[in-house]
């Protein structure tokens, strides 16, 4: 039997059923919808059989009880990694200055690096033209197409020093240009260790980057490499936080 639903005779079963279907996937029910909305739902919960008619406003009160909003949602990365949380601990330990227990020396750093791909580079057609009294800049609207580019960068992430350079794609060499640019300067290239957290693309396997790395630098001992783990991009400190802009 159907039920009309009004206000102060809702039966709490009913509720706790609604409710329930709220926390369900569309695709369940066979609809081609990401998540619910309100209109949604209402639609939803009438074509099930659970009641003749329900008002929006009902729905919501319902919901907002158990703090239910399936018209929201968050992106997440689900680890991958069966070794996450020993992986993981490491590069937070190194956020904390911290390496195998002990505390990190002053003559120790961290740097975080990563890469940011398919930047487009652009020139205008015609040179900015500065403001003049009563005119103001005038900037050209059409530009010439000059390809993708790749911007490398790394972070010290306890004195809030970046590095950073423009290549015309990545790779293992564009990568160890930035090791390079980095551990040849004070107070990196006399630096007890210099520990560099990164992600596990092809640019930084180990033989291969560390081999380049060995060609650069007769002392390859102090440099470190910490990969994050497998799916855990966004616990690095360079552009994720940048939210893709710089």
């Amino acid at each position: 039997m159907l039920v009309r639903v009004a206000p102060g005779l809702s039966p709490p079963d009913l509720v706790v059923q609604i409710k329930a279907l709220a926390c369900e996937l569309p695709a369940k029910h066979g609809l081609p919808l990401s998540r619910w909305s309100t209109a949604d739902l209402v639609r939803q919960i009438c074509q099930s059989g659970l009641v003749a008619s329900i008002s929006g406003s009902t729905l919501w009160r319902w919901l907002h009880e158990d703090a239910i909003r399936p018209w929201y949602h968050r992106s997440w990365i689900f680890p991958r990694d069966p070794d996450f949380a020993v992986k993981a601990g490491r590069v937070l330990d190194l956020y904390a200055r911290q390496w195998q227990g002990r505390a990190l020396k002053d003559d120790e750093f961290v740097i975080s690096a990563d890469e940011k791909t398919s930047i487009q580079a652009r020139r205008r057609k015609h040179a900015t033209q500065t403001c003049r009294p009563r005119t103001p800049m005038h900037v050209e609207h059409e530009y010439f197409r000059c390809g993708a580019w790749t911007y490398i960068a790394g972070l010290d992430v306890h004195h809030a020093r970046i590095f950073g350079r423009c290549e015309s794609k990545n790779g293992i060499a564009p990568f160890d240009r930035l090791v390079e640019q980095v551990m040849t300067r004070p107070p990196y290239n006399d630096a007890r260790r210099v520990f560099w957290i990164v992600d596990n693309c092809s640019v930084h396997r180990v033989p291969k980057l560390l081999s380049a790395y060995e060609l650069s630098t007769p002392d390859s001992r102090s440099c470190m490499l910490r990969f994050m783990p497998v799916g855990s991009t966004k616990s690095k400190s360079i552009f994720p936080l940048s939210n893709g802009k710089f």
